[in-house]
């Protein structure tokens, strides 16, 4: 019995010293029992500064083991993408391999999940997430011709820097998925500009903010900055010629990332590779 209570002391006295570093160190690690109301109070914040400050989907699901960034910490999170890996992150935010490695505890640096959060450490630079449309610092070596206003199935006319947005959400909202996909993904973008349940402009749609919440997730992490591929350019010219694979849909999500209640809830139109579509 007296093995078992200081077995269960040892125990208490290192969670609280893994909270206390983990506080000193502007992050901290979900202990089993924790919730983001508890880990709120706890530091002094709330849950919704903690749902933003680390782009949760649903503040009701965290994981032990799970490393939170602090609000009002110099650490930030970055979402790993297709094509990302550890240098390259590495590079993106000026920070070393190495400290990258350890402030996640990575044992492995070749095996990187996408969707994975990782912390940036202090001192890294963080991209800057816009919140208002604007034309991207020219990065392609090869000069490409700016899209030319078209016209969409229903009648209004996108000029170049909307479709310029516009590829580049379908882009980084559907990039690895097939074509038919991203089309899907483009086609929803539009549904939404012509449902009077969501704003009547492409910059609306895109940057819409609902209680308290980026629509889409690019936006919050900066992949909104990243330039559209060719692949999502011609999506976006099918999806305003009229194709919708989506059925009709006015929103998508990838059931593997999110646990999100709501969306689970609404009318499925159709299901196209790892992305739901509903109304």
């Amino acid at each position: 019995m007296l093995k078992k209570r200081l077995q269960a002391v040892i125990v208490v006295l290192i969670l609280v010293l893994l909270g206390q570093v983990a506080n000193a160190s502007g992050s901290y690690v979900v202990q089993r029992g924790d919730t983001l109301w508890l880990i709120a109070q706890r530091h002094n914040t709330t849950v919704n500064a903690l749902t933003l400050e680390n782009r949760l989907s649903n503040p009701n699901v965290i994981e032990v083991g799970q490393t939170l960034v602090l609000p009002g910490s110099d650490l930030r999170i970055h979402i790993v993408r297709p094509g990302d890996t550890l240098w390259l992150i590495s590079r993106q935010y000026n920070v070393t391999l190495d400290a990258l490695t350890r402030q996640n505890n990575i044992g492995n640096a070749n095996l990187l999940l996408v969707g994975t959060p990782l912390v940036i450490p202090n001192g890294g630079v963080i991209p800057v997430v816009q919140t208002l449309p604007v034309a991207p610092t020219p990065t392609v070596v090869t000069p490409t011709a700016a899209p030319t206003p078209i016209a969409s199935r229903s009648g209004r006319v996108f000029s170049a820097s909307e479709l310029d947005l516009f590829a580049r959400i379908v882009h980084a909202e559907s990039a690895g998925e097939p074509y038919i996909g991203q089309v899907a993904v483009a086609a929803t973008i539009l549904n939404r500009i012509d449902s009077s349940r969501y704003p009547n402009t492409m910059s609306g749609v895109v940057y819409q903010i609902d209680s308290g919440f980026y629509q889409y997730s690019p936006v919050l992490d900066g992949r909104i900055n990243l330039p559209a591929n060719e692949s999502a350019r011609r999506a976006v010219r099918d999806a305003i010629d009229g194709q919708d694979p989506s059925l009709g849909a006015t929103g998508f999500y990838n059931p593997k990332k999110t646990s999100n209640v709501w969306v689970r809830q609404q009318q499925v139109t159709t299901v196209i590779a790892d992305h739901v579509f509903f109304k």
